[in-house]
């Protein structure tokens, strides 16, 4: 019912001797005619899941990764596509690999002309030992198939993903409204510092303060202390606890940043334990934003960091842990495998983290973890099973969002996209622009706030009271509703539009933003989606029109004028 089909692979060594698996994928699909174009999600760090198309022509188009986790570069979700398909026409193919590591997902066009897509764990350095009677089971792909465009096909992944991939108290509560202290004050703060962004972020009706970087060990850069998991009480007098309780007294909930995956060379468990992280012997490691990475395919080094992050989750009523990972692995070599099985050291990282999480979710049953990899350097379905939102991207410049997020939205859903509003000028672009539309890029996701509140004048404050009150009245028909991309924001640059559709299409909400204003401008025409042509609707409480009318003839957007207005059109069935 949900027009998926799943594929995986499962090898089996029913003989005596060993043998040695150089490469497993998930599936093999074969196309015999067509005239097929590919589209992947390109970017960097920041921004990530770029969409690009491109016609294929004869011999081998590979996307792929080989930075140990499905990282910023490319995205282990791909899309076979007719080559005249648009959001509404065509045949579409959609593959999603269900893996977090290394991956590659090759496209080849033969002297016959026939296409064929092949899709797994990255062959490069993977080497697996298979003993006699022992079996290796390759990561689950998720494929879906629509002739209705890109739109459908989507909308197909979003439902399947939402509804049974993602697990836990989250996969269909509402999520609380959040506030993150980071770009408020990076490292420099102390407990009166981090109480006085929840005592103004209460008032305004925020439900969950989210601590960042900086709480634990000796950690006032990003230098040092990853790995020391204690409170550092210079900062934190007393500990977590008393911070907690006065965050809980305000009404709000408790959140907690970690980067379990990472250790500093200058932090108390390195000195200790140098032989637990990746690195290749006889050589200097190399680092990536000061620090290296633990080799989690140990079940020692899972154990140590499971008991330290329990211990802190232990004291004090911590509902939210944000897991981050900010750098990638680029020397994989376990000091616990012989050298005949250094090529299992990838593999066997993923497999740790997946143990752990799968730890951490069963032992907390009520926490909501979100994923983070330096921002979307981790955006995968394998992710998905264990946290129900993945923070998109670092860059949280509204502007920028628009295509990170319309990128993101072709193979995940909207309820998986960590979305917050930050100060402006912005940390990342320096642009400037207006709070509404922060907020309106920010509801397409899991909404919250990276900035602090106090700071804002008395009529932005009353503007973020209102925009958390919308954010909770369209929650449902937001993360539950069937999503339409309305424009391409890397083909029209005058306006960015998407819309979301209940499923009874008894109600629609329209949001973007006018993104190049301009003297006279043209009006700004837009046709609508997925509504009941048969069925009336009133557009903001004031004008009605037919379905067919809205999707058919179209509705004209309210002039503006202004740097990056936003746009929000809510539309509800006229009833008797």
């Amino acid at each position: 019912e949900y027009d998926i089909i799943t594929r995986s692979v499962r090898v089996i060594n029913k003989g005596e001797l060993s043998v040695c698996l150089q490469r497993a994928a998930s599936l093999c699909l074969d196309f015999p005619r067509g005239e097929w174009n590919l589209m992947h999600f390109y970017g960097r760090h920041a921004m990530e899941r770029l969409t690009e198309r491109r016609p294929l022509g004869h011999g081998i188009f590979s996307v792929e990764s080989v930075r140990g986790t499905s990282s910023h570069h490319h995205n282990p979700f791909i899309v076979l596509c007719d080559h005249k398909a648009n959001e509404d026409w065509g045949d579409c193919y959609g593959m999603a690999l269900v893996y977090s590591g290394n991956f590659e997902a090759k496209v080849e066009v033969d002297q016959q002309s026939q296409t064929r897509v092949v899709m797994g764990i990255h062959s490069r350095k993977f080497n697996w030992k298979l003993e006699g009677g022992q079996e290796f089971t390759a990561p689950e792909a998720i494929l879906s198939y629509s002739p209705n465009g890109f739109g459908a096909m989507s909308r197909n992944l979003h439902k399947a993903m939402r509804t049974h991939l993602c697990r836990g108290k989250y996969r269909n509560m509402r999520r609380p409204v959040l506030i993150n202290n980071w770009e408020a004050t990076y490292f420099d703060f102390d407990q009166d510092k981090i109480l006085k962004i929840a005592q103004g972020a209460a008032e305004l009706g925020v439900e969950m303060l989210v601590l960042d970087d900086g709480w634990f060990g000796k950690r006032d850069s990003d230098c040092t202390g990853l790995g020391d998991w204690e409170v550092n009480t210079t900062k934190l007098k007393g500990g977590l606890k008393p911070l907690v309780e006065k965050v809980n007294d305000l009404g709000m909930k408790f959140g907690l940043w970690f980067e379990p995956e990472m250790i500093s060379e200058d932090s108390d468990l390195y000195r200790r334990h140098p032989d637990w992280v990746l690195r290749m012997p006889g050589r200097e490691p190399v680092r990536s934003r000061s620090q290296l990475v633990l080799d989690m395919s140990r079940t020692d080094v899972r154990n140590y960091i499971f008991e330290k992050m329990c211990q802190v989750l232990d004291s004090a009523n911590i509902e939210y842990v944000k897991w981050d990972m900010n750098r990638s692995i680029n020397e994989v070599y376990s000091a616990k495998l012989p050298a005949s099985r250094q090529g299992e050291a990838a593999h066997r990282y993923v497999l740790g983290i997946y143990e752990f999480l799968e730890r951490l979710t069963h032992r907390y049953p009520e926490l909501l973890l979100e994923g983070c990899s330096g921002g979307g350097g981790r955006f995968d379905a394998g992710m998905l099973y264990y946290s129900p939102q993945i923070w998109c991207s670092d860059n949280t410049d509204a502007i920028d969002r628009i295509k990170i997020q319309y990128g993101t939205s072709f193979g995940y859903p909207i309820s998986a996209v960590g979305s917050h509003v930050s100060a402006v000028p912005n940390h990342q672009t320096g642009r400037i622009t207006p709070l509404s539309t922060r907020a309106v890029v920010a509801m397409a996701g899991s909404f919250g706030y990276e900035l602090d509140l106090n700071k804002l004048t008395e009529e932005e404050k009353q503007q973020v009271k209102q925009q958390i009150q919308t954010c909770k009245l369209y929650w449902e028909l937001i993360h539950q509703g069937d999503y339409y991309r309305l424009t391409d924001p890397f083909k029209e640059t005058r306006f960015a539009l998407w819309q979301f559709v209940s499923p009874d299409k008894g109600e629609a909400l329209v949001q973007g933003v006018v993104v190049e204003p301009k003297a006279n401008m043209l009006p700004c025409h837009i046709c609508l989606r997925g509504l009941d042509g048969q069925r009336s609707y009133r557009v903001n409480g004031d004008k009605v029109y037919t379905g067919a009318a809205l999707m058919n003839g179209g509705i004209l957007l309210p002039q503006m004028s202004g740097d990056y207005q936003a746009v929000e059109l809510h539309l509800e069935e006229l009833r008797d």
